[in-house]
Parts: C-alpha cells; sequence; structure tokens
C-alpha cells in the first residue's frame, strides 16, 4: 500500500537507534531525530558499533557498513524528520504527557497518509490513541532490546487501526526481519513482558529465600528452559511434555509459587541503594570498571550467533 521508503524515527536512544539501524539495514531511507546533536551522534555512535560487530559475526559484509549507514540521516527537527516519511516510529521516554506533545507536533508536520506507530512498553494501546488525531493511521510496534538483534515485534491495535494497515506493518516487520506478534487483545506488558515479569518475580524470590545464588538461578533458566524455548515456547513445551504431567506439575506448585502484587523487598533495597545494575556498576551482580561494555559485546554477540543459526533452522 506504501511506495514511499522514507522512514522516521523519533528518539535515538536505547531503542530508537536499533530500530533505525534495522530499517536501514533494510534500504529504507532512516531520518533518526532527537532533541540535540549529541544524543544523535550517540545513537550514530551505537549504530556503529553494531555494524561491526554484525559484520564480524558474519552476518553481513563489512564493505556494506558505508552503505548502510547512508541510509541513516540525523536531524534535531521533527518536521524535517516526519515531513516525508511514510512511517514514523515514536521511541520517546515512557512519559504520557511527552509521547502526546510528540504525536501533536508529529500529525501538525506529517503527510496525511504517514503511519505513526509506538514503541511503548508500558502504556496501553487506547491510552496512546486519545493523544492521536487520525486513529486509523495509529498503532504499537513494541520492539525488544536490542531492537536491532532480538527478532521479536508486538504489535498492539487500537479499535479504530485499519485492518490494511495493520497488515502491511506485518509485512513490514518481516521485511526488515523480526518476527511480528499480533495481539487480538490489549493488555498491560503484552504477552513477552507478563511472561518476563512472572520468571523475574518467581526468580527474585528464590534468590531473597536463599534458595540459590543468583548465578545458579539464572543458569537454571540458560541452561534448562531458557535453552528450549530459543526453538520452543512453554506452551509446545507443555505439549511435549504431557499435559496430564503438566497439570500435575502446575496443581502440585502453584499453591508454593510466590504470588506478589509489587516488587519485593530486595529489589526495592537494592534501588533505594542506588544498586542499579550495570549503570551504576552494580546490582544483583557486580561490574567491575570497564567490564559493563565488555559483557554488552559478548551478550551482543551471542545474540547474533543464535540469530544466525535460527535462521538455518
Amino acid at each position: 500500500m506504501q511506495s514511499n521508503k522514507n522512514i522516521a524515527v523519533l528518539g535515538a536512544g536505547t531503542m530508537g537507534h536499533g530500530i533505525a539501524q534495522l530499517y536501514a539495514m533494510s534500504g529504507y531511507q532512516v531520518m533518526l531525530y532527537d532533541i540535540d546533536d549529541a544524543a544523535t551522534q550517540r545513537g550514530l555512535v551505537q549504530i556503529q558499533t553494531s555494524l561491526q560487530h554484525f559484520a564480524d559475526s558474519g552476518l553481513i559484509e563489512k564493505d556494506t557498513i558505508q552503505g548502510i549507514l547512508n541510509n541513516i540521516q540525523l536531524t534535531t527537527s521533527i518536521q524535517e524528520a516526519v515531513s516525508k516519511a511514510s512511517i514514523i516510529t515514536e521511541a520517546a521516554p515512557e512519559i504520557l504527557d511527552l509521547k502526546y506533545k510528540l504525536f501533536q507536533t508529529i500529525e501538525a508536520f506529517a503527510s496525511k497518509d504517514a503511519i505513526i506507530l509506538s514503541n511503548t512498553s508500558s502504556f496501553a494501546v487506547e491510552v496512546l490513541a486519545q493523544g492521536i488525531q487520525h486513529k486509523n493511521r495509529f498503532l504499537i510496534t513494541h520492539f525488544f532490546n536490542p531492537a536491532q538483534i532480538v527478532p521479536l515485534v508486538e504489535i498492539v491495535a487500537n479499535q479504530e487501526s485499519s485492518p490494511e494497515i495493520v497488515s502491511y506493518i506485518e509485512h513490514v516487520m518481516r521485511v526488515i526481519g523480526k518476527e511480528p506478534v499480533l495481539l487480538q487483545k490489549d493488555k498491560p506488558g503484552f504477552i513477552a513482558n507478563r511472561l518476563q515479569a512472572a520468571l523475574v518475580r518467581e526468580a527474585l524470590h528464590l534468590l531473597n529465600e536463599g534458595v540459590a545464588d543468583a548465578k545458579s538461578i539464572d543458569t537454571a533458566i540458560t541452561a534448562g528452559p531458557g535453552f528450549r524455548w530459543a526453538f520452543i515456547g512453554p506452551l509446545e513445551t507443555t505439549d511435549f511434555g504431557g499435559l496430564d504431567i503438566w497439570r500435575n506439575v502446575l496443581n502440585n506448585l502453584s499453591p508454593t509459587l510466590n504470588n506478589a502484587d509489587k516488587a519485593p523487598e530486595l529489589l526495592d533495597s537494592l534501588v533505594e541503594n542506588q544498586h542499579l545494575g550495570i549503570k551504576t556498576g552494580g546490582g544483583i551482580y557486580d561490574y567491575p570498571e570497564n567490564s559493563v561494555s565488555q559483557k554488552t559485546v559478548r551478550r551482543d554477540r551471542q545474540f547474533l550467533l543464535l540469530n544466525k543459526l535460527k535462521k538455518e533452522f
């Protein structure tokens, strides 16, 4: 339905730069916006680093990197970013008033046919749609960090979203190498974050109860269920295990599982003491100086190799 291959990504931070990279790698012309030159330059540096990792992992040829970068133009003007775009992705911070103001500015300068997408991870689609005038052209496309690597995109339509546009965005997501999942009903946290939150809640509970240390709990997932989940999900896993067996497992375990309705005291204590994870040098684990960049590079290369392996099957 759209022949225009111009894309606008608003926000060059954690998610935005990865989304911009994805489009650029698929031949789209991308305008990457942020509030100042320093922010857009940081995003560009992250894209350059990521593309080098792609090349080192054998997923792209090194001599294609410059061509991909040439598909990206930086700007600090929303009008310049959106005026020619057929698809506009909002990747701004999770502040509702900020998103509403951004939507208002987008619609003031964008084409009447432009599709507006939000990368929100926490707001319901109908809440966001209240800030949109042309609701038929508005959807959520929820990417996962790092957006340029993790295949999943959750798509959430609002009540007035055009079915034709929903189908088109599903197609575009596949073109840029994603695995789109269309929600049939809006739900806080969508699908993946709800499942992930349930697992993290139980993991923190086990840690707090002294059942095992953090490394052992993580290994129990990466070497166990997580190993399987890269290829078969939890529901298919139950079919392989036998639904009769899983019924017994759930009947036996469910009464013992953590069912807290808020974050545990362990997490509250860490946050209150500014142990926030890699950004402060320590959280559940300690991160010595200079180790974070090394761990991030290692993580991303492992993810890339897993992506490569999955494509072979």
